[in-house]
């Protein structure tokens, strides 16, 4: 890697800035929706919700989007520290443009550190986990690390330790499941962004980046039927017959990220604390997998809030383990639909 100078040219720093957004589109989104575009002008850079790409069912007030474009700015402060930037960053900027999310300015620093670069390895390499988790334990030194990193962005994990917390968690999971299955408007939402093998759109939830035969949890969390009775998505190797087996795997550590508020500005602390859950998660050799199910549900999200969370609002329920299958597939958008050079 370039060891970077305080002082760069405007064209290492254009070239920097474009690494950086490279970088931040390796974001998680929801239905791998990508909903976010990025301005570049000078030393700054801006990042702005792409409205077009909201889930108008699922996510009507935006905030899965902005938990998505949060992961995508945690990417891009990452990013650029491994350059030997350090980011100066304003959330909201602008009241009266609320899609525009936030403004990073390049500023000089020095070479990232030891931390740091072990994160950004993690940036392209981490995936996705859709299913169950093996018997390794995950270490509490490891769980103290990935909480220690949510509450640097400003979110918090609350584990579901008792076991009928989990239980509860998984049949709010499975009944928001039921709900969405039985709406029209959902089933038409899951299949725009969940295309059929053989497309060649760089977005959505294609048929490699699921399994054919969803691993049975105990308690189980069911997962987004995104082959929708097809039998689309990856096979595990050693499913000859196509039965998918009846072995039952881990459900793993269970937890809630939650914010103390729940405004926009939280959102998108919420989407960089994930992301920087997720990254030292991968560094530490454990994957997870996130429900959003039960949470796009406003009665069910408010359950949870009052039983589960104390005043704290949930934003995302996550499972964390050694996943059980082969490493699943993503697709990413070519940066030039996603990146505007600001005159």
């Amino acid at each position: 890697m370039r060891t970077p100078h305080r002082t760069s040219s405007p064209e290492q720093v254009a070239d920097d800035a474009r690494r950086a957004v490279e970088d931040a589109v390796w974001a998680p989104s929801v239905h791998n929706t990508q909903p976010w575009r990025f301005g570049v002008r000078g030393t700054r850079i801006s990042l702005r919700a792409d409205a077009d790409r909201r889930l108008d069912v699922a996510d009507p007030d935006g905030r899965e989007m902005l938990l998505s474009c949060g992961a995508a700015l945690y990417n891009l402060r990452l990013g650029l520290r491994a350059l030997g930037h350090e980011p100066e960053v304003t959330l909201l900027p602008d009241p009266d443009r609320p899609h525009l999310l936030a403004e990073v300015e390049i500023g000089a620093g020095e070479p990232a550190d030891e931390h740091a670069r072990r994160l950004h390895a993690q940036v392209r390499r981490r995936r996705s986990h859709r299913g169950g988790f093996r018997p390794d334990p995950v270490p509490a030194s490891v769980l103290t690390a990935i909480r220690h990193e949510a509450e640097r962005e400003g979110g918090r994990l609350i584990q579901a330790v008792d076991a009928h917390v989990k239980g509860a968690l998984a049949a709010l999971t499975g009944a928001a499941e039921h709900i969405q299955r039985r709406t029209p408007a959902y089933a038409t939402e899951i299949a725009r962004w969940a295309p059929s093998p053989g497309t060649r759109r760089r977005d959505g939830v294609q048929h490699g980046s699921y399994p054919q035969h969803a691993s049975c949890t105990q308690p189980h969390f069911p997962p987004r039927d995104f082959a929708r009775g097809q039998g689309w998505g990856v096979k595990p190797p050693q499913d000859t017959d196509g039965s998918g087996g009846d072995e039952v795997s881990l459900t793993g550590v269970v937890v809630l990220l939650v914010t103390t508020g729940d405004a926009p500005a939280d959102w998108l602390r919420a989407g960089q604390a994930l992301q920087a859950v997720l990254l030292r998660a991968a560094e530490q050799g454990f994957s997870v997998a996130y429900h959003t199910q039960a949470l796009q549900v406003p009665e069910l999200r408010a359950f949870i809030r009052t039983h589960f969370c104390g005043d704290a609002h949930p934003q995302l329920l996550l499972r964390l383990g050694v996943p059980d299958s082969q490493e699943l597939t993503s697709v990413r958008r070519p940066l030039q639909d996603v990146l505007v050079e600001e005159a």
